[in-house]
């Protein structure tokens, strides 16, 4: 398994980051060990968690995923074998989360959410803690057309950045992240570490895909020249770049056919764009999935690739990508289905 350094760091990480958004909701405490299990045996060691999972966010499930891993490490002792990250909720209408406190990241909020996340991983430190989304109204999740209307109660970026500081510096986290953040977000970050001395921010985990290149529009320079590279979530677009869903399919038991909120990769222009990918990797003898993975895995700009599997199966796949080379004609025609179907999920 390759290794990445994280940011400005002496942490290595693997190419390939375990996610495990789907722990708690369509996977198991078992099935969560398993595929933990096998991870490691693979060479990875990033896990990738957050208050909030599993995913879809419930009242009743919230934190049962970081509670899975606390239970795989307090039964496997091998903390110091993993580099563990987990993410602090933005701002949200998730009353259930904190107590019924509200999900703003003031600093009194923020330590909050650490301290649950520490307690459900059975884990004193995270090594990498990161903002899950900002506090400020901005484009995110999708969201096109900005409009600039500030809230009143806004959080400063130096107010939860000062906090998650004294947090670095009473040793229970490590390294800070953000996450689904803008150029201007990240370079703010970054501005203010630089300025005041505060912890600068070692990665940003936004969507990235065959569907989803938005990340190159702006925030590819600020990763390379900031050295704050790329965490690619949805990296296969909720499965639908294995091409499971093409011509309406719906599997049994698959995200889409058991979540229809999920609908940030289902437009028309997605399934053509898709089509064309799936056809690409038959053509040449590759797995869709793989081919999108190993696609992200190749660029310059990217830390690493977060898989989310719901069976070993998929999981042994996703984690083959990292063998994968694609040669300079696959590479080239990917780039024209681009041209042609240009970020139909942003």
């Amino acid at each position: 398994m390759e290794m990445r350094r994280l940011g400005r760091t002496d942490l290595d990480v693997s190419l390939i980051c375990l996610g495990t958004m789907t722990w708690g909701e369509q996977n198991t405490e078992a099935d969560a060990h398993e595929q933990l299990d096998y991870a490691l045996e693979r060479g990875i060691n990033f896990i990738d968690a957050a208050e909030m999972y599993p995913v879809p966010p419930k009242a009743d499930t919230a934190g049962r995923t970081e509670q899975y891993i606390g239970t795989w490490l307090a039964r496997r002792g091998r903390r110091d074998d993993v580099v563990l990250a987990s993410k602090v909720t933005g701002r949200s209408e998730m009353s259930w989360l904190r107590d019924g406190n509200n999900t703003t990241l003031t600093p009194a909020q923020v330590r909050r959410a650490l301290e649950a996340s520490l307690k459900h991983l059975q884990t004193d430190y995270l090594d990498l803690y990161q903002v899950h989304w900002p506090d400020r109204r901005t484009n995110t999740f999708g969201r096109l057309g900005y409009v600039h209307k500030p809230l009143p109660d806004e959080v400063a970026i130096e107010d939860t950045l000062g906090e998650l500081g004294r947090m670095v510096d009473e040793g229970k986290i490590r390294h800070v992240g953000i996450s689904n953040e803008t150029p201007w977000g990240l370079m703010r970050y970054v501005e203010i570490a630089d300025r005041t001395g505060l912890p600068r921010v070692v990665s940003v985990q936004n969507p990235y895909s065959l569907l989803n290149r938005t990340f190159e529009i702006g925030l590819a320079e600020c990763a390379e020249r900031e050295d704050v590279r790329l965490l690619a979530y949805s990296p296969l677009a909720f499965g639908v770049l294995s091409g499971k869903y093409l011509d309406g399919a719906r599997p049994d038991g698959a995200r889409l056919t058991l979540f229809e909120r999920f609908s940030r990769y289902s437009n028309p222009a997605a399934a053509a764009a898709t089509a064309e990918y799936v056809a690409l990797a038959h053509e040449h003898g590759l797995d869709p999935a793989q081919m999108a993975l190993a696609w992200c895995n190749s660029r310059s700009f990217l830390t690493s690739t977060i898989i989310g599997a719901t069976s070993m199966d998929q999981l042994k796949a996703d984690i083959d990508s990292a063998e994968i080379q694609l040669s300079d004609e696959v590479c080239a025609q990917i780039e024209a289905i681009h041209t042609r179907h240009p970020n139909p999920c942003p």
